[in-house]
């Protein structure tokens, strides 16, 4: 056993992977050509991606995820305020600047009403903005959320702690989590997979669906609507499927070898991520080719086949979770509205930004229902905190923006469980502070959790010594929002 493990560290990769069909490959015969070979034959007895039974009868069995990075004004979108308007370009009054801190602002600003106007939408009458047309004509199936609140103020750690419920990198993120207590419907497919639009990453980066302390297997997938689904996949030039087979097998056994001489599980990980990788060659092209829908699905969405568009993942989306994927995470990058100039401003930059997202959401929501896919999808909406009601001007800038502001915004929740058409807590008449059902950031990753079947105050990790928890310590405060629950 020991000169067996001594010499395969020895090989070199290079030197491996050109001897695999000839060496270590013909120890698996005629009968590891086969399209199940060896290590996906072992790992149906100890798959760690296998579909495990929740605590409870789970509302919900997937999650899409819109993020919209860089924090959208929701004052502008879904909470009205007439007084606001009123006090446009007027002096702040000193008590909102009483003990406050922004990023940004200095001086005494002044207040700033929207210069957007604003319609009534649906049986209730909700109030919403008229460069939300298509999200408005929606209303009755959603949720709105008036009084989110954070710890957080700057970009980064507000991402983190939303998704991974800590400021700090390195800890896992909710996909992962729901992944770990709840593993995969699809076994050809990640649980896990995260989509992004808007030209780069997430401010928070790819800490966003890292897998933390929890094994590597259960860490979101970045895919592609344009290009390449997912890079380095395919096979290089003179590898076929057969060859392909053969040089796993013979990983897996290698793999073993390590496993029974260190211990160590990141090792089984590998191997699960091998397999989940050499299935994913034949799904993942199929799944992610959304020029197979029909063209009035593609024009429902505004979808365009072979761009990496906020339209496009929405539609892919919504083909991943009918595939049984778990967890969908798009971040749409863009939102970060201070009013500097043109390009992230309320009157220019905004309205495009709306107008990117606004069809493609709402066509999300009417695709999932109309397929009976709503009730079992959650879809929550938002950003990771909210905007002052005062005007940046930084300085001196004469294009109008808002500062960072961690004490309320607004996200929507749609499906899996949510009661839809009800508006949820209150801001007060300038969109400062919440009067009414505050929601933190940890209720909502509760209530997340919760809505699939998963105990918030339950689901751990033991990693060095601490039962790690997404929604934080034993003693951080959580709760599950039931009054949005239908």
């Amino acid at each position: 056993m020991d000169w067996e493990l001594t010499k395969a560290r020895s090989i070199t990769r290079r030197t491996f992977f050109g001897q695999a069909g000839l060496g270590l490959g013909t120890i698996a015969l005629n009968s590891l050509l086969a399209e199940e070979g060896i290590a996906q034959q072992k790992l149906k007895q100890g798959n760690p991606l296998a579909p495990k039974k929740p605590h409870f009868k789970p509302r919900a069995k997937s999650v899409i995820y819109l993020h919209m990075s860089g924090a959208p004004p929701t004052l502008d979108m879904f909470d009205y305020k007439p007084k606001l308007t009123e006090l446009n370009m007027k002096p702040c009054p000193d008590s909102m600047l009483k003990g406050e801190r922004f990023a940004f602002i200095k001086g005494v600003p002044t207040m700033l009403g929207t210069p957007h106007k604003f319609k009534q939408f649906g049986k209730n009458g909700t109030w919403i903005s008229e460069t939300l047309p298509n999200i408005g004509s929606i209303v009755d199936d959603i949720a709105i959320v008036r009084s989110m609140h954070t710890d957080q103020f700057n970009h980064a750690p507000a991402e983190m702690f939303l998704y991974t419920g800590n400021a700090q990198p390195g800890y896992a993120s909710m996909g992962s989590w729901l992944t770990y207590g709840l593993g995969s419907l699809n076994q050809d497919l990640p649980g896990f997979v995260v989509l992004l639009s808007g030209g780069t990453d997430p401010t928070g980066g790819k800490s966003l669906w890292n897998s933390g302390f929890l094994p590597s297997i259960y860490q979101g997938v970045q895919c592609r609507s344009a290009g390449e689904p997912i890079l380095y996949l395919s096979d290089p030039n003179g590898m076929d499927r057969a060859s392909r087979r053969r040089s796993l097998d013979a990983l897996a056994k290698l793999n073993e070898l390590e496993v029974k001489q260190l211990g160590d599980p990141e090792t089984v990980t590998r191997i699960a991520q091998y397999e989940l990788a050499y299935r994913m060659q034949m799904t993942v092209p199929q799944v992610m080719d959304i020029a197979k829908e029909p063209q009035h699905i593609q024009d429902l969405y505004g979808a365009k086949p072979g761009a990496a568009t906020f339209a496009n993942n929405c539609l892919l989306a919504r083909r991943l979770v009918e595939q049984g994927v778990r967890y969908v995470q798009l971040y749409d990058w863009g939102w970060d509205i201070h009013g500097t100039g043109p390009g992230d401003d309320l009157v220019t930059a905004f309205p495009q930004k709306c107008r990117d997202v606004d069809k493609a959401s709402a066509a999300l929501i009417l695709d999932l229902k109309q397929r009976g896919l709503l009730e079992d999808t959650l879809v929550v909406w938002g950003g990771e905190f909210g905007r002052t009601p005062m005007n940046e001007a930084r300085g001196g800038s004469k294009y109008l923006g808002r500062d960072h502001h961690p004490h309320c915004f607004s996200i929507w929740m749609a499906g899996g469980g949510i009661k839809p058409g009800m508006i949820f807590g209150e801001t007060d008449e300038f969109g400062n502070r919440i009067v009414k059902d505050a929601v933190s950031i940890r209720d909502l990753q509760a209530t997340i959790l919760h809505l699939m079947g998963l105990n918030p105050f339950q689901l751990s990790y033991t990693y060095q010594g601490l039962n790690n928890r997404l929604i934080g310590p034993v003693d951080a405060a959580a709760t599950v929002q039931t009054a949005l629950l239908s």
